[in-house]
């Protein structure tokens, strides 16, 4: 059972309000002219967008319930010659092809534990790029405004749906906890700083071209949200 299969049947409703990253990704994925891969595509809220759009998505998910909802999805858009579906680990994604751009969404890669593991996922996604190939993700540190606000409370997301976040800066970890309709699920983010995350990717051959603060291409300033777009070396 993959890490989201106890929340697929309510995770679009619990991320309805998150769209300012969709338009974003679709620009890259027209950029690119595809194909291109997803890693942690969960229910298609990125892919079909990029679907509709033209191009042709490899998506990768370790929950099969999170795909089975991508999937209708994808029907139900019209555009399910266009997005692979495959069932797979983002640190060893089941995927032969090469690409000139690799996305990883909604801080999924916040999920890899140690630094040792968000390497061998950048690695990952470097070894899919062609040459020159783009490799882009956003992640994010919390602010201490966050912390306070949100610290050990269970707050209303959407109507139904609950979240908590448990913070502990001393691991820089985030256990949030979603629960709806009488499900319960917990997951762990783990967060780095920008400089970290440079270099991680210097050692995954990787090349930031810039960082950005929010997804309409502000540069990033400090504060919490981080997108980057690298490069293969």
């Amino acid at each position: 059972m993959g890490l989201y299969d106890e929340i697929a049947a309510f995770y679009d409703p619990w991320s309805r309000s998150v769209t300012e990253d969709v338009g974003f990704y679709v620009d890259e994925a027209l950029g690119s002219g595809g194909p291109v891969v997803e890693l942690g595509v969960g229910t298609g809220r990125i892919a079909v967008p990029i679907a509709r759009a033209g191009i042709d998505v490899i998506g990768v998910d370790s929950s099969p319930g999170m795909l089975a909802v991508a999937r209708a999805a994808a029907e139900e858009a019209g555009v399910a010659d266009r997005i692979d579906l495959r069932l797979g680990d983002l640190r060893e994604p089941p995927i032969s092809d090469r690409v000139p751009l690799v996305i990883c969404p909604f801080r999924s890669l916040l999920h890899m534990e140690t630094e040792a593991e968000k390497l061998r996922a950048l690695r990952a996604a470097r070894a899919l790029l062609d040459e020159g190939g783009r490799f882009v993700f956003d992640v994010f540190s919390p602010s201490r405004e966050d912390i306070e606000e949100t610290d050990g409370r269970w707050l209303e997301r959407e109507p139904g749906i609950f979240e908590r976040a448990d913070w502990n800066e001393g691991s820089r970890t985030l256990t949030l906890s979603v629960r709806a309709d009488g499900s319960l699920t917990s997951f762990g983010l783990h967060w780095l700083s920008v400089p970290e995350w440079l270099r991680l990717l210097d050692r995954a051959n990787l090349a930031a071209d810039v960082v950005y603060g929010w997804f309409d291409r502000t540069a990033h300033d400090g504060d919490e949200d981080m997108i980057f777009v690298t490069r293969a070396r």
